[in-house]
This record gives structure tokens, C-alpha cells and sequence, in this order.
């Protein structure tokens, strides 16, 4: 029996030694712009093959399958491999780390491979190969309206590719997004790209405009604009021919930049600047307007104070009005109908203020005053609105004077009439004969309490005792009570922009450090959805994820409504909530 025992643990160690997975590189040392294939060999035909992540690299081609198989001698032989085509996304010592598979119960690896990548080098070019370079064919150009305009004047922003009829473009991928520190910013849909033609660099050359955006600088001095770049996938001309006659075209890879643009901002004059300036540059036009200035003790009346026109109309906020003290004011509902173009924002903004009156009386609104700044005129302009009178036709009447208050304070006027009205009148007498407690009706609910909370203990342990059991909604529970604890920073500040969107910034960070284990120096896009996708977290979640985080910088700094950071705190809950239950 021993013995073969013996013989089958010599059997399986000989097995096991025959198993060979290696990777292989077509070169360990190349140029920023070169191609390097790396193959994934086994001699087995091995199950669940988990690709590395490739860090540094961008797969360009790949996984491509081959398997061969023959029999020799009646020897067989058999061979499976798995080959990847990657560009080099950055110069340096690069790792391309394990792969691995799985046979007979087995985990077996590959051993990593070290790859230095240099800057770019010189290729040597195929005699067949028509002269045609991508590097002098297509360009990504911003084109800016203006560099030197005032604070909340508006400037647009266009990003064109232009490319040459030599070349043609198949797909390309932003590489990095613009980004606006210090503007207030707006994009303008495209809702279909169109080729067309124009002349770049005194040639004829198509283009397509990728991206059209608002921008209202917010102060002034030396402003930069993070630049668009984009990896594009081109198509080449050569000087071979199919059989056809047609021209034979070579796949190529191009990476473009926009470049960064600086801005020169100016401040707003300072002479003639009016008191109560609020921010508001452009040409608008100013109005205030009751729904009614004739009406009975106990009715309400709209007064209405808008701005329309062009120029930054949700940089900057209206006059309130002054009224009497004796008309009641409301907080005002805030409405706006405002469209941007390239041009910039043109439209109206409103506040809407429900005014009721107390007494019997004529009650005047001083007139109130809108100042902007002109930019055809480079001057400060006011515009006053008339006064109005508001006619109280009945109710009680009071010998106090009008007096205006300013917005906010409120002074409740109280008639003689009504001078003891939350004095208490009634009474309740109580009796101060005491009952005795021993056969009183404590006496008898204390008896038999017990009796009572017996059979409420026993349905609450059955209760407990089935919610233990019930694994997937305990772990739910556990997920939103995870998610919240994160989160509960940013919904402190979920009024507040810019903190709400720093304080969900690094909850998100914080949820992965806690989950993944891993340091703020390793949470790089890429190795974020490598752990992630490595967790089992799904492909969805993890952009998901990814896009919010991005998102979180952007918004600090664009005008944003009290219903898209709502959403965006629900997204991020239920993003972790997610992620809680998908990470393994």
C-alpha cells in the first residue's frame, strides 16, 4: 500500500514538473514609440488565464489566442498562447507583472518581466512606405475669442482637429481634460460631429470641432487652461498596391495636445464703481412690478423683481426691496430662464416676494436700484425703479407712522385687543386626596407586567433570530451604514459647494484605503480599477466610481444647483453601497 502511495506522489510531482507558463517579450528595452508584443505560453491547456494589468501600457491589440497541438512519434505536444500588443504610456523602468491560470486544482504564474522604455526613437521606414507622417497631418488647435478680457466677461473656448487629406482618422480618447480653474464654465452640446473644411497653416485641411465652452473668468491677473490631449488611431498611405490597384494603407498612433492658454484678466474699474455693485457685467435691462397695488386687509400681493438681458446672469444677485413695517415680507422664490450660446448667457432672472399687509393704509416701496457694468461703454451704468404705493383699502387701522424696515427684520405689530391672548385662562384642579397605591391600578399593572412582557420577549428573540439569518439583508444593512459613515462629513456640507464636494472627494478616497488597504500615493486611475476590477467589482461601478471622483474637481468651480449636488451625494452612496457588496 505504501508503495503506492509512493508511486502515485511520484506520478503527480513528475506531472506538476512538466508544467511550464512563461511570459515572453518581443524586446526588454524600447522607444516611447514603439510596439512591444508580449506572449503568455503554457504547455497545458490551462483554465481561468487572469491577464496583469499592464500598468504603464496601453493595450492596443490583444488577447489574440493560438493553439497547436501534434503527435510525434506517439509523443503529443501541446501548446496555448495568449499575445497582447501595448504602447508605453511613460518613459522609465516599467514591470509588466504576473498572469496567472488554473490546472487541476492549481494556481501556477508567470514571473514578471522588467521593460525599459526610452524617448522616442527613430524607425526605420519600409522602402515601400510612402514618405507620410501623422506628426505633420493633424493638429488639435484652441481657439480662444479673446485673452484679455474683464472679470464675468464672457470668452469661448473651441477645440478643432484639423487633419490633412494625406491621413484619415479612425477613433480617438481623451488623455486629459480640459480644466478651468478660476472660471465659471459651460459646454456647449455638439450633438453630431461634422467634417469640414477650412484653411490651417495656409493649407487646405479638414477639421471637426470637438468641444465648444462658455468660460466667465472669475478674477483677475494671469489665468491657465489646462490643456485637451487625445491619443488618436490614424491610417497611413503607403506606396504599395493590392491587387485591385488600391492603395494600401498602415495603421499608425498619434498623440495631440491643445496646449496650455493663459489668460489675462482684468479688474473691473474701481472708479465710478456704485455702492451695492454686485457682480454683474453685460447690458441688462431692470424692472420691479406688484401683481396688484390696490388690495383688502388679509389678500397678498407678488412684487417682482427681474433682470433681463446679456451678460452673467447667475454670477450675480438682485437688489432686495425696502417696504413698511407694516407689510409683512416673505423670502422670494428665485426663478430663472436663462440660456447660454457661444455668445455667452442672454435670458431673465427673478425673485418673486409675497408681501401681505397688517393694517389699513397707504404704504410706500422706495424705489430701488440695479448698477452692471457696460462693456460696449468699458462704464458703470444705474437704473432706478419708480416708487410704489401700495393702497390698503380696509382692516384695522394703527396710528403709527410707515416705517420702512430693511429685508430680513421683521416687527410684529400686537393690538390692544389682542395684548392677553397667550395668557392661560383655564385651569386644571387637582385633587389632594391621594389614592393608596395597593390595589390601585399601578399596583395591578406592575403585577402583571411581567406576565405580559413574557410572551413579547419571546417574539422579539424569534424576530432576532430570523434577522440573523437573513445574511444578504443584514449585509445591506451593514453596506448603508458603511456608506453613511463615510459620507456623513459631505452631507454636513451638502449647502456649501466647495466643501461638500472637497469632503465627498475624500470619502470616496477614504472608502478605498479602508476596503483596498492602500496608500493615497497608490490611488492612480489606473491602479484604482485594476484592485477594483481584481476585486470582482463590476466594470459599471468602477467607471462609475472613477467619473464622480474626476467630477468632484470640476465641480468645485462650476455653478452648480442644489439638485445636482443632491444627486451627486445619492450617486456616491449608492456607488459605495455597491462596491460593498461586489468587493470580495
Amino acid at each position: 500500500m505504501e508503495r503506492i502511495v509512493l508511486i502515485l506522489f511520484l506520478i503527480t510531482q513528475s506531472l506538476l514538473a512538466q508544467v511550464h507558463f512563461e511570459a515572453k517579450a518581443s524586446k526588454n528595452t524600447l522607444g516611447l514609440n514603439e510596439r512591444l508584443r508580449v506572449d503568455f505560453t503554457m504547455n497545458i491547456d490551462g483554465d481561468n488565464f487572469n491577464q496583469p494589468s499592464f500598468e504603464g501600457f496601453r493595450i492596443i491589440a490583444g488577447p489574440s489566442q493560438q493553439v497547436s497541438q501534434s503527435w510525434v512519434n506517439g509523443k503529443s505536444t501541446f501548446e496555448k498562447t495568449y499575445s497582447y500588443y501595448l504602447l508605453p504610456q511613460q518613459k522609465g523602468n516599467l514591470i509588466i507583472k504576473q498572469a496567472s491560470i488554473e490546472y487541476n486544482g492549481q494556481i501556477y504564474k508567470t514571473s514578471p518581466i522588467k521593460i525599459n522604455v526610452t524617448v522616442a526613437v527613430e524607425q526605420p521606414k519600409d522602402p515601400n512606405d510612402a514618405e507620410v507622417s501623422a506628426d505633420d497631418n493633424i493638429y488639435l488647435v484652441a481657439d480662444i475669442s479673446k485673452t484679455n478680457p474683464y472679470i464675468n466677461e464672457p470668452i469661448t473656448v473651441v477645440y478643432k482637429l484639423y487633419f490633412s487629406y494625406n491621413v484619415g482618422i479612425t477613433n480617438w480618447r481623451e488623455l486629459d481634460k480640459p480644466k478651468y480653474n478660476d472660471f465659471w464654465s459651460q459646454n456647449i452640446d455638439i450633438k453630431q460631429l461634422v467634417g469640414e473644411e477650412g484653411i490651417f497653416k495656409g493649407e487646405k485641411y479638414r477639421f471637426v470641432v470637438l468641444r465648444k465652452t462658455v468660460l466667465y473668468p472669475q478674477k483677475s491677473g494671469k489665468l491657465v487652461i489646462e490643456p485637451l490631449s487625445l491619443d488618436i488611431d490614424v491610417q497611413l498611405p503607403t506606396n504599395r498596391r493590392d491587387m485591385f490597384g488600391r492603395v494600401i494603407v498602415a495603421d499608425g498612433n498619434k498623440r495631440v495636445s491643445a496646449g496650455a492658454k493663459t489668460i489675462s484678466v482684468k479688474a473691473l474699474p474701481e472708479v465710478g464703481k456704485p455702492e451695492g455693485f454686485s457682480g454683474a457685467v453685460g447690458k441688462f435691462d431692470f424692472r420691479v412690478s406688484p401683481s396688484k397695488v390696490n388690495l383688502k386687509n388679509g389678500e397678498s400681493l407678488d412684487l417682482i423683481v427681474s433682470v433681463s438681458g446679456n451678460g452673467n446672469m447667475k454670477l450675480f444677485n438682485l437688489p432686495k426691496p425696502v417696504v413698511p413695517n407694516s407689510l409683512e415680507m416673505y423670502d422670494p422664490v428665485h426663478s430663472e430662464k436663462v440660456n447660454t450660446v457661444l455668445t455667452g448667457m442672454s435670458g431673465k432672472i427673478s425673485d418673486s416676494y409675497t408681501i401681505i399687509p397688517q393694517f389699513k393704509g397707504n404704504y410706500p416701496i422706495k424705489p430701488m436700484q440695479f448698477s452692471y457694468f457696460d462693456l460696449d461703454s468699458r462704464a458703470y451704468k444705474t437704473i432706478s425703479s419708480p416708487e410704489i404705493m401700495i393702497h390698503v383699502l380696509d382692516g384695522p387701522s394703527t396710528n403709527e407712522e410707515p416705517v420702512t424696515k430693511t429685508p430680513g427684520i421683521t416687527k410684529n405689530v400686537i393690538s390692544s385687543s389682542q395684548q392677553f391672548k397667550y395668557i392661560k385662562l383655564k385651569t386644571d384642579l387637582v385633587s389632594m386626596n391621594e389614592e393608596d397605591f395597593l390595589g390601585s391600578k399601578i399596583f395591578y399593572s406592575l403585577l402583571f407586567l411581567p406576565f405580559l412582557i413574557l410572551p413579547m420577549i419571546v417574539l422579539f428573540k424569534r424576530k432576532k433570530e430570523a434577522m440573523d439569518g437573513d445574511i444578504n439583508g443584514n449585509r445591506i444593512k451593514t453596506n448603508n451604514r458603511l456608506a453613511k459613515k463615510y459620507l456623513s462629513e459631505a452631507k454636513k456640507q451638502i449647502n456649501n459647494k466647495e466643501p461638500f464636494y472637497v469632503a465627498l472627494e475624500k470619502a470616496m478616497h477614504n472608502f478605498l484605503k479602508a476596503k483596498l488597504h492602500i496608500e493615497t500615493s497608490e490611488m492612480s486611475k489606473s491602479n484604482i480599477q485594476e484592485l477594483l476590477l481584481s476585486r470582482n467589482a463590476s466594470q459599471e461601478t468602477v467607471i462609475d466610481f472613477i467619473v464622480l471622483t474626476e467630477n468632484c474637481e470640476l465641480a468645485r468651480y462650476a455653478l452648480t444647483s442644489s439638485s445636482t449636488i443632491q444627486n451627486d451625494f445619492e450617486k456616491a452612496v449608492l456607488i459605495i453601497s455597491d462596491l460593498e457588496k461586489q468587493i470580495t
